[in-house]
C-alpha cells in the first residue's frame, strides 16, 4: 500500500507546499517586485491542473480560475511602473469581487 502511495503523490498537496514555499520566499525577500508572488502562485495553481490533466485526472475549475486570476492580478502588479497609472488599481479587491461571482456562477448553474 505504501508503495503505492509514493508513486502516486497527491498532487494537490505538492501544489500546497509550493506555495507555502513561495509565500515563505516572498516573506524572507522584500525585494522581490511586488506581484511576483501572485504569479507564482497562479503558475503553480495552473500547473496543478495540467499534471491532473496530464495523469487523466479532472482538473479543477476553481483552481483553474483562481490560477488564471492570481497571474492577471501579478501580471498587473508587475507592469504597474509601466502603465504609469495616474490613480492606484484595487486588483486585489478586484480579484475578490471576480471570484466571488465566478463561485456563485458555479453553483447557481448546477
Amino acid at each position: 500500500m505504501e508503495n503505492t502511495r509514493k508513486s502516486n503523490p497527491d498532487l494537490s498537496m505538492i501544489a500546497w507546499g509550493a506555495i507555502f514555499i513561495l509565500w515563505g520566499i516572498t516573506e524572507l525577500v522584500p525585494a522581490l517586485p511586488a506581484g511576483a508572488g501572485a504569479v507564482g502562485f497562479g503558475i503553480i495553481l495552473l500547473g496543478l491542473n495540467l499534471a491532473r490533466l496530464w495523469k487523466g485526472q479532472p482538473i479543477s475549475g476553481f483552481t483553474t480560475t483562481l490560477g488564471i486570476l492570481a497571474l492577471l492580478l501579478g501580471g498587473l502588479e508587475l507592469a504597474r511602473p509601466l502603465l504609469h497609472l495616474s490613480f492606484e488599481l484595487p486588483v486585489f479587491a478586484i480579484l475578490l469581487i471576480v471570484l466571488g461571482v465566478v463561485m456563485l456562477t458555479h453553483e447557481l448553474r448546477n
